[in-house]
Protein backbone atom coordinates (compact mmCIF):
# COMPACT_ATOMS: atom_id res chain seq x y z
CA UNK A 1 0.00 0.00 0.00
CA UNK A 2 2.57 2.18 1.15
CA UNK A 3 5.58 2.20 -2.33
CA UNK A 4 8.49 1.14 -0.83
CA UNK A 5 10.81 4.44 -1.82
CA UNK A 6 8.74 5.71 1.06
CA UNK A 7 8.84 3.06 3.40
CA UNK A 8 13.07 3.17 2.69
CA UNK A 9 13.36 6.53 3.75
CA UNK A 10 11.93 5.73 7.56
CA UNK A 11 14.36 2.86 7.69
CA UNK A 12 16.69 3.46 11.32
CA UNK A 13 15.32 6.65 11.72
CA UNK A 14 14.34 8.58 14.68
CA UNK A 15 10.28 9.36 14.86
CA UNK A 16 8.58 11.08 17.45
CA UNK A 17 4.62 11.18 17.00
CA UNK A 18 2.51 13.28 19.42
CA UNK A 19 -0.52 11.91 20.03
CA UNK A 20 0.37 8.50 18.65
CA UNK A 21 -2.02 7.00 21.04
CA UNK A 22 -4.94 8.48 18.78
CA UNK A 23 -7.28 8.24 15.83
CA UNK A 24 -4.49 8.91 13.81
CA UNK A 25 -1.64 8.67 15.31
CA UNK A 26 -2.36 4.97 15.92
CA UNK A 27 -2.32 3.78 12.61
CA UNK A 28 1.09 5.81 12.05
CA UNK A 29 2.70 4.41 14.66
CA UNK A 30 2.40 0.82 13.45
CA UNK A 31 3.30 2.34 9.57
CA UNK A 32 6.15 3.59 11.13
CA UNK A 33 7.03 0.60 13.07
CA UNK A 34 6.54 -1.67 10.23
CA UNK A 35 8.67 0.69 7.64
CA UNK A 36 11.65 0.08 10.15
CA UNK A 37 11.83 3.38 12.00
CA UNK A 38 12.50 3.83 15.85
CA UNK A 39 9.49 5.21 17.13
CA UNK A 40 8.79 7.45 20.53
CA UNK A 41 5.28 8.38 21.69
CA UNK A 42 4.04 10.85 23.45
CA UNK A 43 0.55 10.93 25.00
CA UNK A 44 -1.55 11.37 27.94
CA UNK A 45 -3.46 8.83 27.61
CA UNK A 46 -3.16 5.27 29.68
CA UNK A 47 -3.03 3.06 26.59
CA UNK A 48 0.08 1.38 25.20
CA UNK A 49 -1.32 -0.03 21.74
CA UNK A 50 2.08 -1.02 19.76
CA UNK A 51 4.80 -3.15 21.89
CA UNK A 52 7.17 -2.35 19.57
CA UNK A 53 7.14 1.73 20.28
CA UNK A 54 8.37 3.60 23.22
CA UNK A 55 5.32 5.62 25.15
CA UNK A 56 6.33 8.46 26.77
CA UNK A 57 3.84 10.63 29.61
CA UNK A 58 4.43 14.01 29.33
CA UNK A 59 2.55 17.01 28.93
CA UNK A 60 3.19 19.26 26.03
CA UNK A 61 2.17 22.24 27.51
CA UNK A 62 5.11 22.15 29.26
CA UNK A 63 8.01 23.95 26.83
CA UNK A 64 11.28 22.25 28.54
CA UNK A 65 9.47 18.51 28.15
CA UNK A 66 9.22 19.29 24.43
CA UNK A 67 12.51 20.70 23.81
CA UNK A 68 14.34 17.81 25.94
CA UNK A 69 12.22 15.18 24.12
CA UNK A 70 11.98 16.59 20.93
CA UNK A 71 15.68 16.39 20.51
CA UNK A 72 17.63 13.72 18.10
CA UNK A 73 14.84 13.05 16.09
CA UNK A 74 14.80 12.55 12.05
CA UNK A 75 11.09 12.84 12.07
CA UNK A 76 8.09 14.56 14.25
CA UNK A 77 4.43 14.09 13.51
CA UNK A 78 2.33 16.53 15.59
CA UNK A 79 -0.88 15.32 16.08
CA UNK A 80 -2.15 16.12 19.36
CA UNK A 81 -4.83 17.24 19.71
CA UNK A 82 -8.34 17.49 22.01
CA UNK A 83 -11.45 16.06 20.29
CA UNK A 84 -15.35 16.84 21.10
CA UNK A 85 -18.47 16.66 19.83
CA UNK A 86 -19.91 20.71 18.46
CA UNK A 87 -21.32 20.32 21.58
CA UNK A 88 -19.53 20.07 24.35
CA UNK A 89 -16.37 22.56 22.48
CA UNK A 90 -19.25 25.41 22.27
CA UNK A 91 -19.56 24.65 26.01
CA UNK A 92 -16.15 24.97 27.15
CA UNK A 93 -14.07 26.77 24.14
CA UNK A 94 -11.21 27.59 26.85
CA UNK A 95 -10.60 23.67 27.53
CA UNK A 96 -10.15 23.67 23.77
CA UNK A 97 -8.17 27.19 22.82
CA UNK A 98 -6.11 27.13 25.50
CA UNK A 99 -4.16 23.76 25.62
CA UNK A 100 -4.18 23.78 21.52
CA UNK A 101 -2.28 27.12 21.31
CA UNK A 102 0.50 26.03 24.57
CA UNK A 103 1.22 22.96 23.16
CA UNK A 104 1.49 23.46 19.07
CA UNK A 105 4.11 26.09 19.65
CA UNK A 106 5.93 24.55 21.70
CA UNK A 107 5.96 21.73 19.81
CA UNK A 108 7.00 23.46 16.46
CA UNK A 109 9.27 25.70 17.88
CA UNK A 110 11.31 22.70 20.20
CA UNK A 111 11.30 20.84 16.25
CA UNK A 112 12.63 24.18 15.64
CA UNK A 113 15.36 24.47 17.64
CA UNK A 114 16.49 21.15 17.51
CA UNK A 115 16.96 21.61 13.75
CA UNK A 116 14.59 18.09 13.04
CA UNK A 117 14.44 16.77 9.97
CA UNK A 118 11.00 17.08 8.90
CA UNK A 119 7.92 18.15 10.50
CA UNK A 120 4.16 17.15 9.54
CA UNK A 121 1.86 19.24 11.74
CA UNK A 122 -1.96 18.15 11.63
CA UNK A 123 -4.43 20.54 11.91
CA UNK A 124 -8.11 20.00 10.82
CA UNK A 125 -11.17 20.80 8.23
CA UNK A 126 -11.94 23.13 11.04
CA UNK A 127 -9.75 25.86 10.20
CA UNK A 128 -12.10 26.17 6.73
CA UNK A 129 -14.77 28.87 6.84
CA UNK A 130 -17.93 26.99 6.17
CA UNK A 131 -18.27 26.28 2.53
CA UNK A 132 -19.97 22.94 0.28
CA UNK A 133 -16.29 22.11 -1.40
CA UNK A 134 -12.88 22.61 0.59
CA UNK A 135 -10.22 24.17 -1.76
CA UNK A 136 -6.81 24.60 -0.75
CA UNK A 137 -5.95 28.52 -0.94
CA UNK A 138 -4.30 31.20 1.57
CA UNK A 139 -4.11 30.53 5.49
CA UNK A 140 -6.31 33.17 6.18
CA UNK A 141 -9.31 32.72 4.14
CA UNK A 142 -12.19 33.58 6.75
CA UNK A 143 -13.10 33.03 9.80
CA UNK A 144 -12.91 29.31 10.80
CA UNK A 145 -15.87 26.70 10.78
CA UNK A 146 -14.52 25.84 14.67
CA UNK A 147 -14.55 28.84 16.12
CA UNK A 148 -11.78 28.16 19.09
CA UNK A 149 -9.68 24.81 17.72
CA UNK A 150 -10.17 26.26 14.33
CA UNK A 151 -8.37 29.72 14.91
CA UNK A 152 -5.53 27.67 17.25
CA UNK A 153 -5.11 24.92 14.46
CA UNK A 154 -4.69 28.06 11.86
CA UNK A 155 -1.96 29.62 14.19
CA UNK A 156 -0.08 27.07 14.11
CA UNK A 157 -0.16 27.14 10.34
CA UNK A 158 0.66 30.69 10.31
CA UNK A 159 3.65 29.70 12.74
CA UNK A 160 5.35 27.24 10.04
CA UNK A 161 4.49 30.01 7.74
CA UNK A 162 6.47 32.80 9.76
CA UNK A 163 9.43 30.10 9.92
CA UNK A 164 9.28 29.60 6.34
CA UNK A 165 9.32 33.30 5.60
CA UNK A 166 12.00 34.35 8.35
CA UNK A 167 14.03 31.20 8.14
CA UNK A 168 14.05 30.14 4.55
CA UNK A 169 12.84 26.39 6.45
CA UNK A 170 11.30 23.66 3.95
CA UNK A 171 11.15 20.78 6.48
CA UNK A 172 7.48 22.22 7.75
CA UNK A 173 3.79 21.23 5.86
CA UNK A 174 0.65 21.17 7.69
CA UNK A 175 -2.17 18.67 6.39
CA UNK A 176 -5.28 19.36 6.64
CA UNK A 177 -7.79 16.47 7.33
CA UNK A 178 -11.31 16.20 7.06
CA UNK A 179 -13.61 14.01 9.29
CA UNK A 180 -11.91 11.48 10.91
CA UNK A 181 -13.24 8.06 11.62
CA UNK A 182 -12.01 4.53 12.57
CA UNK A 183 -10.27 2.10 15.26
CA UNK A 184 -9.15 4.30 18.12
CA UNK A 185 -11.80 6.63 17.82
CA UNK A 186 -13.13 8.79 20.73
CA UNK A 187 -16.47 6.60 21.76
CA UNK A 188 -16.86 8.70 24.99
CA UNK A 189 -20.63 9.40 24.40
CA UNK A 190 -20.23 12.82 26.10
CA UNK A 191 -18.33 14.01 23.11
CA UNK A 192 -17.61 11.55 20.61
CA UNK A 193 -18.72 12.41 17.16
CA UNK A 194 -20.75 11.34 14.29
CA UNK A 195 -20.00 7.86 13.53
CA UNK A 196 -18.31 6.90 17.00
CA UNK A 197 -21.39 8.63 18.62
CA UNK A 198 -23.43 6.64 16.61
CA UNK A 199 -21.63 2.98 17.05
CA UNK A 200 -22.05 3.70 20.69
CA UNK A 201 -25.52 4.50 21.09
CA UNK A 202 -26.26 1.33 19.02
CA UNK A 203 -24.36 -0.70 21.15
CA UNK A 204 -25.72 0.63 24.06
CA UNK A 205 -29.39 -0.53 22.77
CA UNK A 206 -30.62 2.58 21.65
CA UNK A 207 -33.76 1.79 19.26
CA UNK A 208 -35.33 3.23 17.60
CA UNK A 209 -31.49 5.60 17.63
CA UNK A 210 -32.53 8.93 17.06
CA UNK A 211 -30.97 10.78 14.79
CA UNK A 212 -30.22 14.93 14.63
CA UNK A 213 -32.06 16.43 11.71
CA UNK A 214 -33.13 15.04 8.25
CA UNK A 215 -30.61 12.49 7.39
CA UNK A 216 -29.92 14.60 4.10
CA UNK A 217 -26.31 16.71 5.53
CA UNK A 218 -23.69 15.34 3.63
CA UNK A 219 -19.67 14.99 5.05
CA UNK A 220 -16.48 13.82 3.96
CA UNK A 221 -15.65 11.09 5.93
CA UNK A 222 -11.90 9.26 6.20
CA UNK A 223 -10.68 6.28 7.41
CA UNK A 224 -7.87 7.13 9.71
CA UNK A 225 -4.98 4.65 7.69
CA UNK A 226 -5.73 6.48 4.72
CA UNK A 227 -5.36 9.63 6.55
CA UNK A 228 -2.17 8.08 7.96
CA UNK A 229 -0.71 7.26 4.81
CA UNK A 230 -1.25 10.94 3.79
CA UNK A 231 0.84 12.17 6.60
CA UNK A 232 3.83 9.66 5.85
CA UNK A 233 3.69 10.79 1.80
CA UNK A 234 3.87 14.37 3.37
CA UNK A 235 6.65 14.09 5.11
CA UNK A 236 8.38 11.98 2.29
CA UNK A 237 7.79 14.31 -0.67
CA UNK A 238 7.59 17.74 1.68
CA UNK A 239 5.71 19.96 -1.11
CA UNK A 240 6.26 23.54 -0.53
CA UNK A 241 3.07 24.48 0.18
CA UNK A 242 0.60 26.19 3.18
CA UNK A 243 -1.13 22.85 3.85
CA UNK A 244 -2.42 20.13 1.78
CA UNK A 245 -6.13 18.77 2.55
CA UNK A 246 -6.36 14.95 3.37
CA UNK A 247 -10.24 13.18 2.81
CA UNK A 248 -11.90 11.29 0.02
CA UNK A 249 -13.58 13.91 -1.76
CA UNK A 250 -16.53 12.15 -1.91
CA UNK A 251 -19.87 13.18 0.21
CA UNK A 252 -21.83 10.86 2.03
CA UNK A 253 -25.19 11.92 3.28
CA UNK A 254 -25.70 11.17 7.04
CA UNK A 255 -28.38 8.63 5.75
CA UNK A 256 -26.00 6.46 3.71
CA UNK A 257 -23.56 5.96 6.67
CA UNK A 258 -27.05 4.83 8.61
CA UNK A 259 -27.97 2.37 5.49
CA UNK A 260 -24.36 1.33 5.32
CA UNK A 261 -24.36 0.52 9.24
CA UNK A 262 -27.33 -1.37 8.74
CA UNK A 263 -26.06 -4.07 6.43
CA UNK A 264 -24.09 -5.73 8.98
CA UNK A 265 -25.69 -4.26 12.33
CA UNK A 266 -29.46 -5.00 13.09
CA UNK A 267 -31.20 -1.78 14.50
CA UNK A 268 -33.62 0.91 13.74
CA UNK A 269 -33.42 4.43 13.77
CA UNK A 270 -35.45 7.92 13.06
CA UNK A 271 -34.71 11.45 12.21
CA UNK A 272 -35.56 13.74 15.04
CA UNK A 273 -36.46 16.61 12.98
CA UNK A 274 -37.20 19.15 15.59
CA UNK A 275 -33.21 18.98 15.86
CA UNK A 276 -30.65 20.98 13.33
CA UNK A 277 -29.19 18.80 11.08
CA UNK A 278 -25.82 20.86 10.34
CA UNK A 279 -24.46 22.41 7.59
CA UNK A 280 -25.56 20.71 4.25
CA UNK A 281 -22.28 19.73 2.62
CA UNK A 282 -18.96 20.03 3.61
CA UNK A 283 -16.38 18.15 1.26
CA UNK A 284 -12.75 18.01 0.87
CA UNK A 285 -10.87 18.68 -3.02
CA UNK A 286 -7.94 16.20 -2.80
CA UNK A 287 -6.78 17.13 -5.81
CA UNK A 288 -3.79 19.37 -5.03
CA UNK A 289 -2.63 15.96 -2.54
CA UNK A 290 -3.47 13.45 -5.34
CA UNK A 291 -1.00 15.34 -7.55
CA UNK A 292 2.05 16.43 -5.00
CA UNK A 293 2.32 13.33 -3.14
CA UNK A 294 0.28 10.85 -5.05
CA UNK A 295 -2.74 10.62 -2.05
CA UNK A 296 -5.10 7.98 -2.98
CA UNK A 297 -7.36 6.57 0.22
CA UNK A 298 -8.47 3.17 -0.71
CA UNK A 299 -10.91 2.31 1.77
CA UNK A 300 -14.57 2.48 1.20
CA UNK A 301 -16.91 3.85 3.92
CA UNK A 302 -18.43 0.08 4.20
CA UNK A 303 -15.16 -1.31 4.43
CA UNK A 304 -14.11 1.38 7.21
CA UNK A 305 -17.48 0.79 9.52
CA UNK A 306 -17.10 -2.63 9.24
CA UNK A 307 -13.11 -2.77 10.63
CA UNK A 308 -14.35 0.39 13.48
CA UNK A 309 -17.37 -1.41 14.62
CA UNK A 310 -15.54 -5.05 14.67
CA UNK A 311 -12.69 -2.95 16.87
CA UNK A 312 -15.38 -1.11 18.70
CA UNK A 313 -16.92 -4.40 19.74
CA UNK A 314 -13.71 -5.53 21.42
CA UNK A 315 -12.29 -2.41 23.32
CA UNK A 316 -16.13 -0.71 24.00
CA UNK A 317 -14.32 0.67 27.36
CA UNK A 318 -10.99 2.28 25.77
CA UNK A 319 -12.21 5.77 26.00
CA UNK A 320 -11.95 5.94 29.69
CA UNK A 321 -8.43 5.17 29.52
CA UNK A 322 -7.62 8.09 27.07
CA UNK A 323 -6.85 11.79 28.61
CA UNK A 324 -9.82 13.79 28.58
CA UNK A 325 -9.66 17.74 29.04
CA UNK A 326 -13.48 18.25 29.13
CA UNK A 327 -13.28 16.38 32.99
CA UNK A 328 -10.53 18.36 34.54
Amino acid sequence: MIPFDIKKAFINKNCLVTGGTGLIGRPLVDLLVDAGANVDVISLDNITPNPKVTYIKADLREFSDCKDLIGGNDFVFHLAGIKGSVDITTKSPATVFVPYLQFNTNVLEACRLNKVGKVVYTSTVGTYPSREVFIEGAIIDGNPMDRYAGWAKRMAELQIQSYKEQYGLKNFIAVRPTNVYGPGDNFDPDNAMVIPSLMYRIKSGENPLKVWGDGKAVRDFAYSKDIAIGILQAAYHMPDVPYLNLGTGIGYSIEEVLHALKTFINFEYEFDLTKPAGFPKRVMDISLAERLINYKPQTSLLEGLIRTWGWFNENSVEYSQRKNYFKE
